[in-house]
């Protein structure tokens, strides 16, 4: 898109809601986003085009973490401290979807009960639907257009399995990792690359058992000092809190805006925005070629055999792959 086409004057309308901040033109917005209809996108992406210049002033932070670390309950308290603060936080929450019906719980509001109240507050639920490690395909272009709408905080909560935590960290300034106060013990099992990527470690529900708590938060320093820093003069900070008394968030955020300042003197910050944007790009691209492929005409009527041939070894995987992706080269 080169931006050569004006908007409509209902896309006008969007544009300039998104610009003043306005909610309902926000969640519209990403709405068109999320869409797969050919419309929807084609418009999606004039608005994200008109609003890109007014984008990239945000604190980006990614938080996620195994099931029962606590993680909305700790971000609810967090975002409750920063708008007391002054600061306008958007939630981007992806759920994990079904992967039997595509259904999603969409849960995060209702845990989120005090903070969806607060009108500094923009909580923004979306389904993972299987995409890309488990963050939303659009996450990345719903962070844009919650920055574009002034939100100076964007915080990226995602499914705590697999490969997501390697995928959140992927668009955020820091990523931080909720853990249980019991988790030491299982520190070995934890694998290496997110341990890797963590920029932050965040013991929870440290009031349940101090003792297991600063247990596990000195086996996670020991374990982050063996790695050399993501960046140059920061050691990965383990912190121990308790979202539920409110304790210990003060400190984590100071450790962030610590993080986001040594970023940003050294024009690290940039750099590792523009990457990111680069690899964001490759990734939809790859994305979109599997749906492209997934769609083909030839590819839907010749698939289901070509299995079954590799399955009883009369094609070897590697004869298929070939045949397969040459229909690409062919209109279908």
């Amino acid at each position: 898109m080169n931006g050569a086409s004006a908007p409509s004057k209902a896309d006008q309308a969007l544009i300039a809601g998104v610009l003043e901040g306005r909610r309902r033109a926000l969640a519209k917005s990403i709405t068109l986003i999320e869409s797969t209809r050919p419309d929807h996108q084609e418009r999606a992406q004039q608005v994200l085009f008109s609003v890109l210049p007014h984008t990239g002033g945000a604190i980006r932070v990614g938080i996620s973490g195994a099931p029962g670390a606590g993680k909305s309950t700790f971000i609810e308290v967090l975002g409750n401290f920063l708008i007391d603060a002054g600061h306008r936080l958007a939630v981007l929450a992806v759920d994990p979807s079904s992967s039997r019906s595509g259904g999603s719980i969409l849960g995060d509001k209702t845990r989120m009960e005090t903070l969806c109240q607060r009108e500094d507050a923009f909580i923004r639920p979306s389904p993972s639907a299987g995409s890309l490690g488990g963050v939303a395909e659009k996450t990345r272009e719903a962070m844009l257009l919650c920055e574009a709408a002034g939100f100076d905080v964007i915080i990226v909560e995602t499914v705590g399995v697999g490969q997501s935590e390697t995928t959140v960290a992927g668009m955020v300034d820091l990523f931080a990792l909720l853990q249980l106060p019991n988790a030491g013990d299982d520190l070995q099992a934890i694998k290496k690359g997110i341990v890797e990527i963590a920029d932050l470690v965040v013991i929870n529900k440290a009031d349940l058992n101090p003792h297991a708590a600063n247990v596990t938060r000195a086996q996670w320093k020991q374990a982050l000092h063996l790695l050399r820093p993501a960046l140059a003069g920061w050691t990965p900070t383990v912190l121990a809190v308790s979202a539920l008394k409110k304790e210990g968030v003060a400190e984590f955020w100071e450790a962030v805006q610590k993080f986001h300042d040594a970023l940003t003197a050294n024009g690290a910050l940039a750099e590792k925005r523009r990457h990111q944007a680069v690899d964001w790009m490759w990734q939809l691209i790859h994305f979109g070629l599997n749906q492209q492929f997934q769609r083909h005409a030839q590819v839907q009527v010749l698939l289901p055999e070509i299995s079954r041939q590799v399955a009883a070894g009369e094609m070897s995987p590697s004869a298929a792959a070939h045949t397969l992706l040459g229909f690409l080269n062919h209109d279908p």
